[in-house]
């Protein structure tokens, strides 16, 4: 068996973690990459002219996105932007809640319930990675806390800025993030503390108007970057571009078949016509309980109707034969029997694409073991 030993430096797609306290500029920045994609959880892109997804409601969403840009990386067109993670480990965080019928995080006790959490936000981490193996930049925005560190090997404690995540001695979403990265980048306002006593112990601020991106690390903040970046440099992008790549990936065009269109003269259009055309319902009409609005995302994506997912919650035994209506009421809001959120926690976890055939339509709802146990049914009238 041989190898082949190769020299020097490569230029590939980088990974860059972005963090900083709110209004700092991160979204700004991050949308200065080449061609940048936003996953945004917390819309905060919305008022940047940026292409981006749809806000994932679940984490299955999430990771759905996540993987379509992998499948097809030239969709993205240069780099993927995931703002913020937080708000992604929010969804995390729910999308446990949810599976194992807990109310908080902390009801799964000894700090199982991070656990969870830090391996699911792991798996995100692994399909970024992949995206980048794809051709595209990955970027990740944070917003920072301040909290209090002590060292090992020292007495006392500071405080220093560190990421807004998960950060336990046994389960830290902060630093698998940190480790995966191939730059972590503190965005802050530069601000100098004046002596204004005799003693040092009353200080006045000044600056805080011209904002930097610190580069390394420090004993008040967390920063690395394998690109050989001074210590704090101004927060614009023209700082880290020699060392973003720019992927020149091309975008296959579908091929579209010609079709006759059949012209229609708006003329002829009655208004009862018009009045029909109103009148015909949305399938996903919002006026349903907020808490089945991820659900509803999947099935909008996947072209699930409500019947399916009624049918597949009764054979799975999740509500009693006898209380069986012709659709799910939470979802379709026709019947005149109701079910708890259950539907939903039972739903979304294990969410799973559909199988289709001529003559069949499966859907799986529920793979996770003790999810029904936790659930419950009650009915009303309407």
């Amino acid at each position: 068996m041989t190898f082949q030993i190769t020299r020097g430096q490569r230029l590939r797609p980088q990974k860059v973690v972005l963090y900083g306290p709110e209004g700092v500029g991160k979204t700004t920045l991050a949308a200065q990459f080449p061609s940048p994609l936003f996953i945004d959880t917390e819309s905060s892109s919305d008022y940047l002219d940026v292409p981006r997804l749809p806000a994932p409601t679940s984490w299955q969403m999430l990771l759905d996105e996540v993987t379509w840009i992998r499948d097809y990386p030239e969709e993205c067109g240069g780099t993927l932007v995931l703002d913020t993670a937080d708000w992604a480990q929010k969804l995390a965080v729910d999308d446990v809640c949810s599976a194992m019928g807990y109310k908080s995080i902390e009801d799964a006790g000894y700090g199982k319930g991070y656990t969870y959490v830090t391996e699911r936000f792991g798996k995100l981490l692994n399909l970024l990675s992949e995206v980048c193996e794809r051709g595209c930049n990955v970027v990740v925005t944070a917003h920072a806390i301040i909290s209090k560190f002590e060292q090992p090997d020292e007495m006392g404690a500071y405080d220093r800025w560190g990421l807004k995540l998960i950060d336990g001695k046994k389960a830290s979403v902060a630093a698998m993030l940190k480790e995966w990265a191939d730059a972590v980048l503190f965005a802050n306002y530069k601000t100098i503390v004046i002596t204004t006593s005799k003693d040092g112990k009353v200080g006045k601020a000044q600056g805080g108007k011209n904002r930097m991106l610190y580069c390394s690390h420090a004993a008040t903040w967390d920063a690395k970057n394998r690109w050989g970046l001074p210590d704090e440099v101004p927060m614009e992008y023209q700082q880290l571009a020699p060392f973003i790549p720019v992927p020149q990936l091309a975008r296959q065009q579908p091929q579209v078949q010609q079709q006759a269109v059949e012209t229609v003269n708006v003329s002829t259009v009655t208004p009862e016509q018009i009045e029909q055309a109103r009148s015909i319902p949305d399938p996903f009409e919002p006026e349903r309980p907020a808490y089945l609005k991820p659900l509803y995302d999947l099935m909008q994506r996947d072209g699930i109707s409500a019947e399916t997912v009624s049918e597949a919650i009764f054979k799975r035994g999740y509500f009693p034969e006898a209380r069986r209506s012709t659709r799910c009421p939470r979802i379709s809001q026709t019947s005149s029997s109701r079910c708890g959120t259950g539907c939903a926690s039972t739903s979304i976890p294990a969410w799973q694409p559909v199988e289709r055939s001529k003559k069949w339509q499966t859907i799986w709802v529920s793979p996770l073991a003790g999810t029904a146990k936790s659930m419950r049914w009650r009915t009303s009238s309407s």
